[in-house]
């Protein structure tokens, strides 16, 4: 989600609108205090961090550790890869990997309880 300046606008005639011009000041310099306390909290979080990790801090891809590139598929991709087979070797074990997991999950029959019926339970299981 980002805030663009349209946003930031409309946002702060709302707050003219709202608060009024007698204590839209107060409240600014409220907001600001607010703001300049995160980026207190921020800048010491970091520095903690830093001086924790020791150099190897600068030296993290904090990119690559970003959750919202998280895709399996690429995973297993780059794993399959990064194993020495041949590219061609991999991608064809990935298509079999999906052929056969598509046919177990098209062969699994479901099959309802009846009423009354206690549900499968296996005493070896973890």
């Amino acid at each position: 989600m980002s805030i663009d300046f349209n946003k930031i606008l409309i946002i702060g005639i709302i707050a003219v609108l709202l608060l009024g011009p007698q204590r839209l000041p107060m409240y600014a310099q409220k907001l600001a205090e607010f703001v300049k306390a995160i980026r207190r909290f921020a800048d010491t979080a970091k520095d903690r961090m830093r001086e924790e990790m020791g150099p190897e801090f600068d030296d993290v891809d904090w990119q690559k550790l970003d959750p919202r590139q998280y895709d399996p598929r690429r995973i297993i991709r780059d794993a399959l890869l990064d194993s020495g087979g041949t590219a061609a070797g991999s991608m064809a074990a990935v298509e079999t990997a999906q052929v056969t997991a598509s046919k177990v999950r098209a062969t699994a029959p479901v099959v309802p309880l009846a009423e009354g019926e206690p549900a499968p339970f296996d005493t070896e299981a973890t």
